[in-house]
């Protein structure tokens, strides 16, 4: 099996590439099936993602997933013989693209939600309300920029650079479906891990049976510092996917903020009783470790965060440079075959199309009311979504979709946007939203032509048609896009994003909360730039010392108690590494895992959805769930805690024993 999957996979050489499915071949590819299925997909994990990128700050990419759930679900209805390969690759292209526009989606537009809950900006005069129609006319125009923009680069990135550029999650989602034509093994792994993924959530999160969150007050010689666990199986899914170094990098972080700077401030207060530091309004004495993150520590998280982004790019500034002149070059340049035919895997959308559907989202961006997208901010959208979009491209196909620094490329559009638009005299709640807007349409591209080109790779070495993927891709927009409003409101409803009298636990929305913070303070002129200039500096002392700075960024910005669940992930997959000697066996028990974390990704992120739908829709529920937001839960506060963590690490232990029992070479 791993030696049919290894043959086609391309190779340096004379000896032209040859894919799975040949040129000449011609077999079923965007079939009804596929494309149902696709979609059905897509909407499931754009759901899911929403929930898990507001929760937890983080999205799981959805490729590898649709695949094996296609290949599950369409042979266990049509057979080994009904259906093809190239049928499994629509399913994936199209099912992917849900997960890349929740996450474009999520990381800016609930900046609008939170501005609309900060008392502060409700009295300084902000009155803007998002409606669902506008989030599906953003998630709508910003993906489908996303995608034909891309389309002019894909023969280059793609093909040409094919040995430079190695699209990880690409390769190995073709290396899946390839090896799904001989066995059904991971479509049951995933599968029986959304099981127990699901059943665990369900007791905890809708049953109330145990602790979700078990946390210890510290006291004495460390007043402030907080150490506690959100035992969900996302972060644990989480956790094993981006791997033990990631982990160990988000968890430095969170234990600077938290465990450090949080339990520092306290001690000052102490010493100086009724000392008022801004941008805090009560004395640090009288401030609980929570009144330390809002006022503090989060804002040094956002300047490590947006220092993070900024050092990605400038590492990436060799792709960045030759992919913008490669990209000017594919559109100014690029020229037709007249007289030949060309091969089916050669064929993509025309440059006509392109150009005409660039222009038409462009003109779709202006006439959207209510945004405040002038033809300034229109342009500046259209600008950097091309700028970034070429980056995005080249950038995945090094180090894959996960470590992609799209919060760089957001933070960076903002923060230029909003200073263009100052110069030009957008102030005040029209000029944030201007701002917010272009950030909004760009992030969503940017996601989304990172996923396609991850898609066309994994299209590349099946033998697929790219115009044919690049039509589909259109529908895994479109579905997504016309449920994510509802969800949005359906979450806003249920938890909020930020900590208010209503909600006292909000949705986290990292991303979204820093995009807003720097807006809201380019803008009004108040930005608190001390606290965020020493988080820029720490992001800069991480750097020196030689690691990423933007995995820590993210640690100290989220709270503690997102990064020790993933940490635990991070140390299962460390596990199976140092126990794993053969390297072919490694690869396989890698794989399982990869599988089993996804799996636990999807069925919390989807308990959880469901579990905001019953508190916001089914009052009986809603009266159920608040009776247990002041005490711990059902086992009570002393025992709800202790069940929680034993759980949570026999779920752990259970993870390791079942990507373990991979034993196939």
């Amino acid at each position: 099996m791993a030696d049919k999957a290894d043959a086609n996979v391309p190779t340096t050489g004379a000896k032209k590439f040859q894919p799975y499915i040949k040129a000449e071949q011609v077999i079923p590819e965007a079939t009804l099936k596929a494309m149902v299925l696709g979609c059905i997909i897509a909407m499931i994990f754009a759901v899911a993602n929403a929930y898990l990128g507001l929760k937890f700050g983080m999205t799981v990419s959805a490729s590898i997933p649709a695949a094996v759930i296609s290949m599950g679900v369409l042979r266990g209805i049509y057979g080994k013989t009904g259906v093809t390969v190239l049928e499994n690759n629509i399913v994936q292209t199209i099912g992917s693209a849900g997960e890349s526009l929740a996450a474009g989606v999520i990381f800016t537009l609930p900046a609008f939600f939170i501005w609309a809950a900060n008392s502060e900006m409700v009295a300084a005069g902000y009155k803007y309300d998002m409606t669902k129609m506008q989030i599906f006319w953003f998630a709508l125009l910003g993906g489908t920029l996303g995608v034909l923009l891309m389309i002019p680069l894909r023969k280059y990135l793609v093909e040409k650079e094919h040995n430079n550029l190695r699209f990880p999650e690409g390769t190995a989602c073709a290396e899946i479906i390839i090896a799904g034509d001989e066995g059904g093994s991971r479509a049951k792994m995933i599968f029986m891990s959304m099981g127990v993924g699901a059943a665990y959530k369900a007791f905890m999160s809708l049953g109330r049976f145990w602790s979700e969150s078990p946390s210890y007050d510290f006291k004495g010689l460390m007043k402030g510092g907080v150490i506690g666990m959100d035992a969900t199986p996302a972060l644990l899914g989480v956790g094993y996917i981006i791997g033990p170094k990631v982990a160990a990098l988000m968890m430095a972080g969170a234990v600077i903020g938290y465990l450090g700077f949080s339990p520092l401030l306290a001690f000052i207060g102490n010493q100086i009783p009724g000392l008022i530091i801004a941008p805090g309004t009560i004395p640090l004495s009288e401030m609980d470790s929570a009144a330390l993150r809002n006022s503090y520590i989060k804002y040094l998280g956002v300047g490590a965060v947006a220092f993070g982004g900024f050092i990605s790019l400038i590492k990436s500034l060799p792709a960045i440079i030759g992919s913008f002149g490669t990209g000017i070059s594919q559109l100014l340049h690029r020229k037709g075959s007249s007289g030949q035919v060309v091969p089916r895997t050669d064929r993509d959308l025309p440059m006509i199309v392109v150009i005409v559907g660039t222009l038409l989202v462009a003109l779709g961006m202006w006439l959207l009311p209510g945004t405040n997208l002038n033809l300034l901010a229109t342009i500046l959208a259209v600008i950097f979504g091309f700028f970034f979009v070429v980056v995005a491209a080249r950038i995945v196909g090094i180090v894959g979709s996960s470590s992609s620094p799209v919060s760089g490329m957001t933070v960076f559009t903002l923060l230029v946007t909003s200073l263009i638009l100052l110069y030009f005299g957008y102030t005040g709640v029209e000029g944030m939203v201007s701002a917010m807007s272009v950030g909004a349409v760009v992030c969503i591209a940017v996601c989304l032509s990172g996923t396609i080109s991850q898609d066309l790779k994994t299209g590349y070495l099946l033998g697929a048609t790219p115009k044919t993927q690049q039509l589909t891709v259109l529908l895994g927009v479109l579905f997504p896009a016309l449920i994510i409003g509802s969800t949005f409101f359906l979450l806003n409803d249920a938890f909020g994003f930020v900590r208010t009298a209503q909600h006292l636990t909000p949705l986290e929305a990292p991303q979204a909360n820093v995009m807003a913070t720097i807006v809201q303070g380019v803008i009004g002129g108040n930005i608190p730039w001390t606290p965020i200039l020493v988080g820029a500096m720490i992001g800069l002392a991480v750097e020196l010392l030689g690691a990423s700075s933007l995995p820590f960024a993210i640690g100290m910005y989220l709270p503690l108690s997102l990064s020790t669940p993933i940490m635990l992930g991070g140390l299962v997959a460390y596990l199976i590494r140092k126990t794993t000697k053969d390297e072919n066996l490694y690869k396989k028990r890698e794989e399982s895992g990869i599988l089993f974390g996804s799996g636990l990704v999807a069925s919390d992120a989807l308990i959880g959805v469901l579990s905001a739908g019953m508190i916001a829709g089914i009052p009986a529920y809603y009266e159920y769930y608040t009776r247990y937001s002041t005490a711990p839960n059902i086992t009570g506060a002393f025992f709800g805690p202790i069940v929680s963590i034993a759980l949570f690490f026999g779920l752990a232990l259970m993870f390791y024993l079942m990507t373990r029992s991979t034993t196939e070479k």
